[in-house]
């Protein structure tokens, strides 16, 4: 069954391609009878398919188009389209702009355009952008990445819990907005330069959103886990955590409550 209550599964957090033990960015968003794949990184639907199967899944939802947010779209289209799977098509994907020409582009081999719409009814998100895919309510707000149409998340259910998701960004104003007093903030830490939050800038926007919890994801090749959680904490009061692969975390739930905990099929 699914949840009522929300919660999120970390399906991958590395950058910028897998590693063995851990997929790129990826996660499970579930809540209010419904889940949603909040990016499609390299590796993460084998990891999807661990805590629900891709007919399971009600709608997509894609940061940007980097490869390491989004490759895995490609091959979930030969999932849907030839996979024998029976399912009900095509499947809600909310993306920013031209992300059904960029499918195509990579999947068309010929002079007939491949067929990503029969696979993906897309929705293109624009600053501002509110849908509900069941009992949640997604919205979306634009963010700097240096070039490309990036956005980032907040996904709030019917009693009002709340998580956001940076995507990758620099610190900017939409996204401290969006975080304003979210239960669990989600933001990337890849580290010094433009378009991307260091670890120490991740605890500040947290501090600066009054983020209840702080989760990093998208920590750099140059730098351990451990020591991101440590320069953000010199920023950000609150609980840290990294999102290690497999770890499922409930926002809003008892502060006492340990932060994370592994998650397995149908936990």
């Amino acid at each position: 069954m699914v949840s009522d209550v929300l919660r999120f599964t970390v399906l991958g957090s590395a950058t910028p391609y897998p590693r063995p033990d851990n997929a790129c960015s990826g996660f499970l968003v579930e809540g209010g009878g419904a889940r949603v794949w909040v990016d499609a990184g390299t590796g993460t639907l084998a990891e999807l398919q661990r805590y629900a199967a891709l007919g399971e899944i009600d709608a997509v939802w894609l940061s940007h188009l980097h490869a390491d947010h989004s490759a895995d779209l490609l091959t979930a289209s030969y999932a849907l389209l030839y996979g024998g799977l029976d399912l009900p098509l095509p499947l809600p994907l909310l993306g920013p702009p031209g992300t059904a020409d960029r499918l195509a582009g990579f999947l068309t081999n010929g002079p007939v355009r491949s067929p990503v719409e029969k696979a993906f009814a897309v929705e293109e998100l624009y600053d501002g952008h509110v849908t509900r895919v069941g009992g949640l309510t997604l919205r979306s707000r634009a963010v700097e990445h240096g070039g490309p149409p990036a956005f980032a998340l907040r996904v709030e259910d019917g009693r009002g819990r709340s998580l956001v998701y940076s995507g990758d960004c620099e610190p900017c104003p939409s996204l401290v907005e969006l975080a304003r007093d979210c239960d669990l903030f989600l933001c990337e830490a890849d580290g010094e330069g433009p378009g991307h939050h260091s670890a120490a800038q991740a605890g500040r926007s947290a501090a600066d959103a009054r983020a209840r919890r702080l989760v990093l994801t998208h920590v750099g090749p140059g730098a351990e886990p451990a020591e991101a959680v440590a320069l953000a904490a010199a920023e950000y009061p609150g609980e840290i955590a990294h999102a290690d692969p497999g770890l499922r975390f409930v926002p809003g739930a008892d502060r006492d409550a340990r932060i994370g905990t592994p998650a397995g099929p149908g936990a």
